[in-house]
């Protein structure tokens, strides 16, 4: 999420809180709506608790998941670099197609498909390299050692590279059900129309303003901190982006150079096939 715009979200329901709280004190009766006070701010304690309670638990939660797509997308490009060094041992028929596959590969995850999982369009949608991949080392018949050895080693790295995949896709339709948001709204709602029977008309109205704006503002950064983590890819802070996976497109580009390998990938720079 933009922090622009995040800060104009807070502004934007802390004003409009401000404003209902100072509406209502101007009719309301001196000393507020309730005749006991300190029962009134329990209560208030063991709701604001208990939101508090599942809104950070909620955040954590979401927060790994965060983290895991981030872990996810490193080690997907740290095996992406090996697999690069494995494909220069497979039958020669084979390791220049495999070499350039996986470079577009690279490119692909940190070009087209890092877009469409920005945009949310990406769906259930394999990777067409992973599959051209497949299709070209299917019919591979090892006839030495080290082919076979390095055949084996090209299987359980694309293992290792799908489930890393798997990880990193794993919070791009975010995890946060509809019916913990309802929840969460309602719960939200419910506090606020709370604060509301704490207007006085005896209280000066800046005292009124800093009771309600403060726990709008809080509430509304945690809120803000849920949505985040529920979809965390985007262009803003913090969010995620192909670092890793670019790192490793010139890390392949290095290595290939040094041992003299030329390799002419059949896609252009953002991994669609040409």
């Amino acid at each position: 999420m933009n922090v622009v715009w995040g800060l104009l979200i807070v502004v934007a329901f802390t004003a409009v809180t401000v404003t209902v709280m100072l509406l209502v004190r101007r009719t309301a009766p001196v000393g507020g709506y309730f005749s006991d006070g300190d029962r009134a701010a329990g209560v208030f304690g063991v709701l604001a608790t208990g939101f508090s309670v599942l809104l950070g638990f909620i955040i954590f939660l979401a927060f790994q998941s965060y983290d895991g797509s981030r872990a996810g997308a490193a080690t997907e490009a740290t095996i992406v670099a090996e697999m690069t060094q494995t494909a220069q041992f497979m039958p020669a028929d084979v390791s220049g197609p495999l070499t350039g596959q996986l470079v577009c590969y690279a490119r692909s995850v940190a070009g087209s498909e890092w877009d469409a999982v920005d945009a949310g369009t990406l769906g259930e949608a394999v990777n067409p390299w992973g599959a051209r991949m497949f299709l070209t080392i299917k019919g591979v018949q090892p006839k030495t050692a080290t082919e076979q050895s390095a055949y084996d080693r090209w299987m359980d790295q694309t293992t290792q590279r799908q489930e890393a995949r798997d990880a990193r896709l794993h919070s791009a339709s975010g995890i946060i059900p509809v019916p913990l948001w309802i929840g969460l709204g309602l719960l939200s709602l419910a506090l606020f129309g709370f604060m509301l029977f704490f207007a006085d008309s005896g209280e000066r109205a800046l005292t009124q303003g800093v009771l309600m704006g403060t726990v709008t503002m809080v509430i509304t950064v945690l809120m803000l901190l849920v949505v985040f983590f529920n979809h965390p890819y985007g262009s803003g802070i913090g969010t995620l982006r192909p670092t890793s996976m670019q790192r490793t497109l010139t890390l392949m580009d290095t290595q290939l150079h040094v041992v003299g390998i030329t390799v002419d990938p059949p896609c252009d720079a953002r991994g669609v096939a040409s």
